[in-house]
């Protein structure tokens, strides 16, 4: 009876756990453009050198890359649209 009581207790936890892991950040809306191409606009950019980092927060994607004169460069995308807000 104990053993029941101990497995069904881990099982519990981990689902639990697994329920709190859950990212409560919202997601791009079903019409959004893939991230793909909002990337490859930003390839295309004048001077681009690399991607550093891709943001998702406040329903729009933040953008972070560098030229080839090493200058940091922030754009903020519309997911519906692909263009910079």
């Amino acid at each position: 009876m104990s053993r029941l009581v101990l497995v069904a207790g881990m099982a519990l936890l981990c689902g639990v756990g697994s329920a709190f892991a859950a990212d409560d950040k919202p997601l791009p809306p079903p019409n959004a453009k893939k991230l793909s191409e909002i990337l490859a606009k930003v390839e295309q950019r004048n001077g681009f050198r690399y991607v550093k980092e891709v943001d998702w927060e406040d329903g729009a994607y933040t953008i972070t890359y560098y030229t080839a004169d090493k200058a940091k460069v922030e754009i903020t995308y519309d997911p519906v649209t692909a263009e910079p807000k």
